[in-house]
């Protein structure tokens, strides 16, 4: 089946592969990495915070981002694994191979998916604010990412199961590891077109829907129009995270152009930004979209991020005042109502 590529396909494929490397190209695979791994570390930091206090392993929204931010570390280190096999022109076993783009096909499907998710939930928040909690519970929460690891997973897993019926025997034999390699039959690239077109046109459906309903909602007297203002801010963030989610999704489509219509020389330098910016670029800015937004996530990284535990203070209420001859205490546990408050009610 490979003698029947055609001359572009092939062209593509060679070009594909990095023969020479010189010095620029290291200065541009050293700003990668660094790019990709000080995101990483922020994505780490920001995940430390999350699982360091209860209160964001319980609530919905927090979980929701915090598999948000695992998925866009494993997306780019994964990516970041692929363009150094191509950077060093490293052949794998295609059982390797097939493992390392299954986990990024995964994790770029499961992007868009989880930003529908989390809207969705600031949906509930604010158009059903009384059954929020009943609704949006942490085993719904952890169900839903399963749900979205399972949906973005099915594309790659059809063609891990045709590979498996029509060629068992080729998982040992050294590839150059590229999606366009692991498509066997022409209908696989049809396939992978049509599921990526579902994916996004689904989830612009949904996050149009919940943005359109909170901006519904803020009108309405009887709802929290703070709250309100803040949910159609988060939910205009999501629509912008999808775009840039788009933008990944032509990354393979700009990079056939390129290959089609420049040079040798051309092509490396404009595969290299297609890469740094629309593949690297829209994993990097979750956390500066949504983390650093939140105040309390904010000053939290900000101790753990220059690595200083955060300080603990005592939580300060009402003044000392007596009440019947007896003096009431000036702290109170967090949470509780004062004497104070009691006797007025």
């Amino acid at each position: 089946m490979a003698n029947n590529k055609t001359t572009s396909e092939v062209l593509f494929i060679h070009q594909q592969i990095f023969h020479v490397v010189d010095a620029t190209m290291l200065t541009k695979f050293a700003m990668a990495l660094l790019v990709a791994l000080f995101f990483v570390y922020v994505n780490g930091v920001l995940l430390f915070v999350l699982w360091s206090k209860p209160v964001f392993k319980e609530t919905p929204r927090y979980i929701l981002f915090a598999h948000m931010l695992l998925n866009d570390s494993i997306q780019l280190l994964i990516s970041l694994i692929l363009y150094i096999c191509a950077l060093t022109s490293l052949q794998l076993a295609k059982a390797v191979c097939f493992l390392l783009v299954f986990v990024a096909t995964s994790t770029f499907n499961s992007a868009p998916l989880n930003l529908a998710v989390m809207s969705l939930e600031r949906y509930v928040a604010i158009c059903f604010p009384l059954r929020h909690s009943e609704i949006a519970t942490r085993r719904r929460t952890c169900v839903a990412i399963g749900v979205i690891w399972i949906i973005g997973s099915i594309n790659f897993m059809i063609d891990i199961l045709f590979a498996l019926v029509t060629e068992p025997k080729s998982f040992h034999l050294l590839i150059y590891c590229t999606r366009e390699r692991i498509f066997i039959a022409p209908w696989q690239a049809d396939k992978y077109l049509a599921f990526n077109v579902f994916y996004f046109v689904s989830v612009t459906i949904i996050i149009a829907f919940t943005y359109i309903s909170i901006i519904v909602a803020a009108r309405s007297v009887s709802t929290n129009k703070e709250s309100a203002k803040k949910a159609h801010r988060t939910v205009l963030l999501h629509l912008i995270q999808l775009g840039l989610c788009l933008t990944s999704f032509l990354y393979g489509t700009i990079e056939r152009v390129l290959a089609m219509t420049s040079n040798s020389t051309l092509f490396l330098d404009l595969r290299y930004l297609n890469f740094l910016i629309v593949l690297l670029l829209p994993r990097c800015l979750s956390p500066l979209i949504y983390g650093l937004r939140d105040d309390t996530v904010r000053n939290l990284f900000r101790h753990y991020f220059c690595c200083r535990p955060a300080e603990i203070k005592p939580v300060r209420t009402n003044p000392t005042f007596t009440l019947g001859g007896t003096r009431a205490s000036k702290f109170a546990l967090p949470g509780l109502p004062t004497l104070w408050t009691l006797w007025r009610r």
